[in-house]
């Protein structure tokens, strides 16, 4: 569990995003797109969910972005440096046969979860159309990458710094005006990921998104990461990530996640002060 390669991806705006990539031969070795770990810097730290972005012979990448007190003290960690404990692969592996015409929206850090789902739809002869969005140029991170594993590509920024200005979204409906595609796969922000099942519903367009709720142990024991589908109440981290967008009860979702909000915002203001 060895971190051997680091890199920061993005540092600006106040948000930073790193890749590390972790000695882990039996993760590597089992884990599929779509899938994530959970790990521990200390013995006395949080469990937090990572997607596995991609893997070797023996490592794995896992991306993320310093958002709360666990973040920031895996961000200060150096190659050299080992983490308490890594588990995984968790979750259910994404279904990436040959599925036709897809589309697969990304935004801000989500992007380095549709990384692996996209290059597997591509191998296994799916077309894939990829939007990414991010607030401004310097933020979009695996854009070379991302367009490489895509049949059709597009970048939108908030802040129109880079090609076209606006949201994912806006592209996504306006892609779905023109033809027909067989699947919509979305992660990303909470928002932006309702608003796409949103511009897909009237077309009833098969929309299936990865869920970030909230994780403890992740094997189904605490229910931390509940969430509403279709009327049933669902573990994120046993019967998802991946959900029917169409069916998730998104509001509350959005309130699940607020739960640690004010607390991670005071210990974060602890550390800087």
């Amino acid at each position: 569990m060895k971190i051997i390669q680091k890199e920061i991806l993005s540092d600006v705006q106040g948000v930073k995003v790193v890749k590390i990539k972790v000695l882990a031969p039996e993760i590597a070795a089992k884990a599929r797109p779509g899938q994530f770990v959970v790990l521990m810097i200390n013995d006395k730290g949080e469990r937090i969910p990572l997607t596995v972005v991609d893997k070797g012979a023996q490592d794995i990448t896992l991306i993320f972005q310093e958002a709360g007190y666990t973040t920031r003290l895996l961000s200060g960690l150096k190659v050299g440096d080992s983490l308490y404990a890594l588990v995984g692969p968790l979750g259910h592996a994404t279904h990436t046969g040959n599925l036709g015409q897809v589309i697969i929206v990304g935004g801000g850090v989500g992007l380095a979860e549709i990384l692996p789902v996209a290059r597997a739809l591509k191998a296994a002869g799916s077309r894939v159309t990829t939007i990414v969005g991010a607030r401004s140029k310097e933020l979009l991170i695996l854009e070379k990458e991302l367009k490489d594993a895509s049949d059709e590509f597009y970048v939108t920024t908030d802040d129109g710094s880079y090609q076209r200005k606006g949201f994912t979204t806006d592209v996504l409906g306006e892609l779905l005006k023109k033809a027909k595609y067989d699947l919509v796969y979305a992660v990303g922000p909470i928002a932006m990921m309702k608003r796409v099942a949103d511009v897909t519903k009237p077309s009833a367009t098969k929309t299936i998104v990865s869920l970030n709720a909230l994780m403890v142990d992740a094997t189904g024991m605490c229910g931390c990461c509940r969430v509403d589908v279709a009327g049933e109440t669902k573990f994120s981290c046993v019967d998802g990530p991946e959900f029917d967008g169409h069916l998730v009860d998104w509001q509350g979702l959005t309130n699940r996640n607020k739960v640690y909000a004010d607390k991670e915002k005071h210990i974060c203001q602890l550390l800087k002060g």
